[in-house]
C-alpha cells in the first residue's frame, strides 16, 4: 500500500507546478470577485489535482503495469482513494492559507475568517465529487477519461453560481440544523464507502 501511494506522489512530482498553477489561477479568479472564494479555490484546486493524477496514470499506462504485479486490485483502488484524500486536504488547506494571507495583506476585500465548519464543508463537497468520479474513471478508464474530465469541469463551472447562492442562503439562515448536521456526515461516509466498493467491483470486472 505504501509503495502504491509513493508511486502516485512520485508520478505527480514533475507536474507539481500544474497544481500550484491551479491554485494561483483559481485564487486570482475567485478571491477578488466571490464572497465564498475560499470554497471555490479549495474545491477546484483539490479536484483538479485528483483529475491530474488519474490522467498521469492513463498517460503512463500505470494500471496495465500494476495489474501484472502481485498486488490486489482492491489495494490499487484503496491507494487511489487515499491519494485523492491527501490532495483534498492539500487543496482546502492551501486555500485556507492563501485566504489568511489575503485577509492580512488586503483587508479591504473583507474576506471572512473561515471556520472549521467551512473547511469541513469544502472537504465534504470534494469527497462527493471524488465518490462520483472514481467509479466512472475505473469503469471507462482510458477510453472515456477525457470525456469524464470534460463533463466534470463543465459541471463545476456551471454549478458554481448555484452553489454560491446555496452557501450564502445557509449562511444567512444561520447555518445547518442540528439533525441535518448529523445526517450529512453519515450520508457522506456511506457515499464514500459505497463508491469505494463499487469502484473495486468495476475494476475487478475490467479486462486490462
Amino acid at each position: 500500500m505504501l509503495n502504491l501511494l509513493r508511486k502516485d506522489f512520485i508520478a505527480i512530482k514533475s507536474s507539481l507546478w500544474t497544481i500550484l498553477m491551479y491554485l494561483a489561477v483559481f485564487s486570482l479568479a475567485f478571491i477578488p470577485s466571490s464572497e465564498i472564494s475560499f470554497h471555490f479555490v479549495g474545491i477546484y484546486t483539490a479536484f483538479g489535482a485528483v483529475i491530474l493524477v488519474t490522467m498521469i496514470d492513463i498517460k503512463n499506462n500505470n494500471h496495465h503495469f500494476l495489474v501484472t504485479l502481485p498486488i490486489s486490485r482492491k489495494h490499487i483502488v484503496q491507494a487511489k482513494y487515499l491519494t485523492a484524500i491527501v490532495y483534498t486536504l492539500f487543496g482546502i488547506l492551501a486555500s485556507y492559507g492563501i485566504h489568511w494571507i489575503v485577509r492580512l495583506a488586503v483587508p479591504q476585500l473583507n474576506k471572512p475568517d473561515n471556520s472549521i465548519a467551512a473547511i469541513l464543508v469544502s472537504m465534504g463537497i470534494v469527497l462527493v465529487l471524488i465518490s462520483i468520479y472514481m467509479p466512472l474513471f475505473y469503469a471507462l478508464n482510458k477510453k472515456g477519461a477525457g470525456i469524464i474530465n470534460a463533463v466534470f469541469m463543465i459541471a463545476l463551472i456551471v454549478l458554481a453560481q448555484p452553489a454560491a447562492f446555496l452557501m450564502q442562503q445557509i449562511s444567512v439562515n444561520g447555518g445547518i440544523g442540528g439533525r441535518a448536521l448529523l445526517l450529512i456526515p453519515v450520508g457522506l461516509i456511506l457515499l464514500c464507502i459505497g463508491s469505494y466498493y463499487l469502484t473495486v467491483y468495476l475494476f475487478n470486472r475490467k479486462d486490462i
